[in-house]
């Protein structure tokens, strides 16, 4: 993934010109974006446009560094609470610099808390489609194979998705092995193996070395039914390990899992506005 650096005096960002497709088009991004004042932030993405438009590109998603694989979205709401572990955070003027120059929203998502002595108290019904195992904490590199390769088959339908190598996969992943909490990482398997689905959750460690929280940060599933039994086991095992809540981490407005995290009681705590231009408008 390549990109061409902006930098003038108070602001910074990155312009990422094969970015994903957007509603079937070509899309450049516009990432790593910081600026101290909105002047200075209009000056940087002003140039970044015309520096999209002058390479053919007639449409921007921004904030967004090269594909959702990485970090993107901006923080448009919150109350206040500190940012958690790997949550994209930004100055609270910087999305209003996007929307001066003429971005619009073209996507939501929110961040929720729960109790887990509240929703780890129901479990869904029984089923025979797949069983679900906690990771047995050996092989990392395996581990976060399997999780690339159902990713890449789940995530595939999503907007705004563009493959990643399983390489450049490893290597986001491989360094947060020293975080990980085998027991907050489950399989769901057919019964002939095969994988069905899988979440990965992980302490909340931007609280300090014992938070109180356990962040779901992501799960897929290929076979229906085998998200709410994955969050189930996630939410029992955490309460378990002595965590008070639960962070149900950057969910799309749309998702099912949105419906689900509304059901189980969280509360939203953040929201995230993804941008969009048409420079062809």
């Amino acid at each position: 993934m390549t990109k061409e650096s902006i930098q003038t005096d108070g602001a910074k960002l990155s312009v990422y010109l094969q970015g994903p497709d957007w509603a079937g088009v070509p899309a450049a991004t516009i990432g790593d974006f910081s600026c101290e004042t909105p002047e200075a932030g209009l000056e940087a993405l002003q140039m970044a446009i015309e520096r999209v438009r002058h390479a053919g590109v007639d449409r921007i998603i921004g904030p967004m560094s090269g594909d959702t694989w990485h970090s993107y979205r901006f923080v448009s709401y919150s109350d206040g609470s500190a940012p958690f572990l790997m949550e994209p955070t930004n100055k609270s003027h910087e999305p209003d610099v996007f929307l001066a120059a003429g971005f619009t929203t073209i996507s939501k998502y929110f961040s929720a808390r729960v109790s887990l002595a509240k929703t780890a108290k129901s479990s869904p019904a029984a089923t025979d489609a797949f069983n679900v195992e906690p990771w047995d904490g050996t092989n990392p590199e395996e581990l976060f194979r399997q999780v690339y390769h159902l990713s890449v088959e789940a995530f595939s339908r999503n907007a705004f998705y563009k493959p990643i190598s399983e390489r450049d996969f490893l290597a986001m992943y491989m360094p947060v092995v020293p975080m990980l909490k085998r027991e907050l990482i489950f399989f769901a398997r057919r019964p002939d193996g095969s994988l069905a689905g899988f979440l990965f959750g992980i302490p909340n460690y931007a609280e300090g070395p014992n938070p109180t929280a356990a962040i779901l940060k992501t799960y897929a599933s290929l076979e229906r039914g085998a998200g709410r039994h994955l969050a189930s086991q996630f939410h029992m095992s955490a309460l378990k390990l002595g965590y008070e809540s639960a962070i149900h981490a950057l969910i799309h407005d749309d998702n099912q899992s949105a419906n689900r995290s509304v059901v189980e009681g969280a509360t939203v705590f953040r929201r995230y506005n993804l941008f969009g231009l048409r420079l062809d408008g």
